[in-house]
């Protein structure tokens, strides 16, 4: 074991682990972020995905020991009051079914909307081709997707 810091959500945590511990596990388990969801632990399905330094990655693929000063972002750390649009735009369009792997798709998405603000069909699969789920609710996604690119457009234009 050894002594790692994280900085996760803005927060900088102290944490003993192995030195080839994913980051998903020290997430989970260490640090009780249990919003990543463990998937095929293989980095084939985006269950896992967080932003490391603003892009999605696989938590499930990415030793914690690797991360040295980079910035973690998980889906609690996306908005901690769950107002972020993504979030909204999820419940207003009803857009999981199962949910189980949404936390991923939004953590993709917030990447794909931070780089393109208004994104076309195209985009967005292209960005959310990783990601998959097994209920196939990939239109609502896409809904989803478009439906928080309003909303932030709309927030910026409230300013």
């Amino acid at each position: 074991m050894s002594k790692y810091t994280l900085n996760v959500n803005g927060k900088k945590h102290s944490v003993e682990l192995a030195p080839d511990t994913p980051l998903l596990w020290a997430l989970r388990d260490t640090l009780g972020l249990v919003g990543t969801k463990y998937g095929c632990g293989a980095g084939q399905c985006g269950a896992c995905t967080v932003l490391i330094d603003g892009v999605p990655q696989r938590s499930c693929m990415t030793p914690a020991a690797a991360l040295g000063n980079k910035k973690v972002t998980t889906i609690e750390g996306l908005d901690p009051t769950a107002a972020h649009p993504l979030q909204q735009a999820w419940l207003e369009l009803d857009v999981p079914q199962c949910g189980y792997c949404q936390a991923g798709q939004i953590m993709s998405a917030s990447a794909l909307l931070k780089a393109h603000p208004a994104p076309t069909d195209a985009q967005i699969d292209k960005a959310m081709a990783g990601n998959l789920c097994r209920c196939a609710t990939y239109v609502r996604i896409r809904a989803g997707i478009h439906r928080a690119a309003g909303l932030l457009t709309h927030a910026k234009g409230a300013k």
